[in-house]
């Protein structure tokens, strides 16, 4: 008798999602919590583990196919998996069984036909999403030439794209072998493209259209308005010089920037708490915790992980978890519980060369703070011109209830804590 396998809840508020690739094929055996499906929800994408052993013997629901929390997606003949171990074994008894007969070994020669064996080539090209597979059609290039980073070495989408930014330093195969790769017939209803070629019309996942309406709702329910400021990154960068291999030695962490920033947001929010706050229904939630979300790049896109109770961790702790939710977004492993309840965001677009911009509030968050590129700029210090390290920062509020002063205060703080981060040590 087979067993079902069935979409495991994911999260309150999600009711439904979305088959994005099948991970193995109908007729492999696969151990228990071997990871079978990868369903994409409107927050996050997770892989469903198989509950037994045995032969996967059906895909109920296809790829791009929708599924109900609950439903069944596949089936797993789980005495197959005993039944594989003998099978495997006969043929090894098999071979002096049939060594008394030499003068049938003529009719052998006919058996050149396993050459067919190639076969496990779509097994390679079995695990790659249409999109992917779409990106290397296109360029004439084979997954053997792209390094995954997804997990079990999965190629993600934007592991082709790197590989096709530098792909001079890459050989690239003759387009020839690209036929190869259109054994998955799955792929095609994931784009349309115009006759010319000109065009290629790909629809939304789930995730992307629930980023989309959400920052439109944003723009539409809240007075966004934003303030700027600049800070002299001189004292930080000098900090981060002088003990970031002591640092790195002592707790297995690297000492980025961000650590810095978080705090300084935290003083930034215990100065002033509207900041930190929420509008719920004609109410006001002032919030004493600080979670803090860090808007970071993920293989399916910009995501925002939590930091939990930022305020009460030090340096290193904040940096070795913020490392491993950055790493959760890479592999497309963060949880609900990841993304959730955060109080506060910082995004920094100064990773990508950003100069300037005004983020976009992360409802039912009243604050962002955007950070950007460090460049040396001449500014007056004690009536002389200096060139110093200068990082223009952004904070986008929520007019309802933060005032501007209480805005460009905030702002001033955080400036003064990275210009002074003793002041941070000192709680001054």
């Amino acid at each position: 008798m087979a067993t079902d396998v069935k979409v495991p809840p994911v999260g309150e508020s999600i009711t439904e999602a979305v088959v994005v690739e099948w991970l193995v094929p109908v007729g492999t055996v696969v151990k228990v919590d071997q990871e079978l499906v990868a369903l994409e929800t409107d927050k996050i994408t997770v892989n469903v583990p198989s509950p037994v052993a045995g032969l996967l013997v059906e895909q109920v629901v296809k790829v791009d196919g929708k599924v109900e929390i609950g439903a069944v997606i596949a089936r797993i003949d789980e005495s197959a998996s005993a039944a594989a171990k003998p099978a495997e074994a006969k043929p090894a008894e098999a071979k002096p069984v049939s060594t008394p007969a030499p003068v049938s070994t003529p009719a052998p020669v006919s058996t050149p036909a396993p050459v067919s064996t190639p076969a496990p080539a779509p097994s390679n090209d079995i695990a790659l999403m249409p999109a992917v597979r779409r990106l290397l059609n296109d360029n004439g290039l084979q997954p053997a030439q792209i390094n995954g980073s997804g997990p079990g070495g999965r190629i993600l989408k934007e592991d082709v794209l790197n590989y096709l930014s530098n792909r001079n330093s890459a050989p690239v195969l003759p387009p020839k072998a690209a036929p190869a790769a259109t054994s998955a017939p799955t792929s095609a209803p994931a784009a349309a493209s115009s006759g010319d070629g000109k065009e290629e019309v790909v629809k939304m996942s789930k995730l992307r259209q629930t980023i989309a309406r959400r920052l439109v709702e944003a723009q539409h329910t809240a007075a966004i308005l934003t303030t700027f400021n600049e800070i002299d990154m001189s004292a930080v960068m000098g900090l981060r010089t002088t003990y970031k291999d002591g640092f790195e030695k002592a707790h297995g962490a690297k000492l980025g920037f961000m650590g810095f920033f978080a705090k300084a947001v935290i003083e930034g929010l215990k100065a002033y708490p509207s900041v930190n706050s929420e509008v719920r229904g004609d109410s006001v939630v002032y919030k004493h915790h600080y979670h803090i979300g860090v808007a970071v790049g993920g293989g399916k896109g910009l995501v925002v992980p939590v930091v939990r109770d930022v305020d009460q961790l030090s340096f290193a702790e904040f940096e070795k978890a913020l490392a491993g939710l950055a790493d959760k977004a890479k592999n497309n492993t963060l949880s609900l519980a990841d993304l959730s309840n955060g109080t506060f965001t910082i995004s920094n677009g100064g990773v990508y060369g950003s100069l300037l911009s005004t983020p976009i509030l992360n409802p039912p968050q009243v604050g962002i703070l955007g950070l950007h590129k460090i460049e040396d700029r001449p500014v007056a210090i004690a009536g002389k011109v200096e060139v110093r390290p200068m990082m223009y920062v952004a904070l986008s509020y929520d007019h309802r209830i933060v005032d501007g002063r209480e805005a460009v205060s905030f702002l001033v703080k955080v400036k003064q804590c990275l210009e002074d981060p003793a002041r941070m040590l000192l709680e001054i």
